[in-house]
């Protein structure tokens, strides 16, 4: 069954939920729906050409991905975003690529080192003409690197997870921390550590790539709390 949506592409009735899902999530990293907005199922319902069941569905497990959240007989709305909150994302997000690169400092082969160079040139390429969301999207996926080619998929698991709120916290601002080809540079201490295999370095290198972006991010949501 395909059913022609309004305002959305069409979709197929298998997999339906992730479907609505997957085009939620780009909405919300879009920007479409603004923080603390209430999403009407009902609406959405209509906008996919499904019934209410796979909407609600959709939803809940956006709200298990930290970018919705439920309220009793109200419905579901899009999160905001605490600066404590912001942290607490953060410090999960280097415990875990910590421990990435550590495993992946006594593996690299040339074959990674080569796919970890191309998609730095890649950031550095929608550094220049790539939109916001391309350009957080390329950065996201250098880091999913390093804990793929850590070898552990269970990291990689949750990195995915967590990495659904770590965009959305940085669109939320409405912008990258940095300029992006700073952003985008920011990443070669990174790969130089890691050429060497030596463990401890690559784990100096990233707690200091992460703990920049923490501390600049963490001052932009300060700032905006404060207005």
């Amino acid at each position: 069954m395909t059913t022609t949506t309004s305002g959305f592409a069409t979709i197929q009735q298998r997999d339906l939920v992730n479907q609505i899902a997957d085009m939620l999530t780009e909405a919300l990293l879009k920007g479409d729906f603004a923080p603390g907005v209430h999403l009407a199922e009902a609406q959405l319902a209509r906008d996919f050409g499904v019934s209410r069941a796979p909407v609600r569905e959709a939803a809940r497990l956006l709200e298990s991905r930290g970018m919705l959240v439920s309220q009793p007989r109200r419905g579901f709305f899009v999160r905001t975003f605490n600066a404590a909150e912001l942290d607490d994302v953060y410090d999960l997000r280097l415990c875990l690529e910590r421990h990435a690169v550590r495993l992946l400092a006594g593996k690299l082969t040339a074959e990674m080192e080569a796919a970890l160079d191309a998609q730095l040139e890649t950031m550095r390429r929608v550094a220049n003409d790539g939109t916001a969301l391309q350009q957080i999207e390329e950065d996201v996926a250098f880091h999913r690197m390093l804990c793929q080619f850590s070898g552990n998929q269970r990291l990689v698991r949750v990195f995915d997870e967590l990495c659904h709120e770590m965009r959305f916290c940085i669109l939320l601002i409405g912008q990258l921390y940095d300029d992006p080809a700073q952003v985008a540079e920011s990443h070669q201490p990174v790969m130089d550590a890691l050429r060497t295999r030596d463990a401890n370095a690559c784990e100096a290198a990233l707690d200091y790539h992460i703990g920049i972006a923490q501390q600049r991010v963490g001052e932009m949501f300060r700032e905006r709390e404060g207005q």
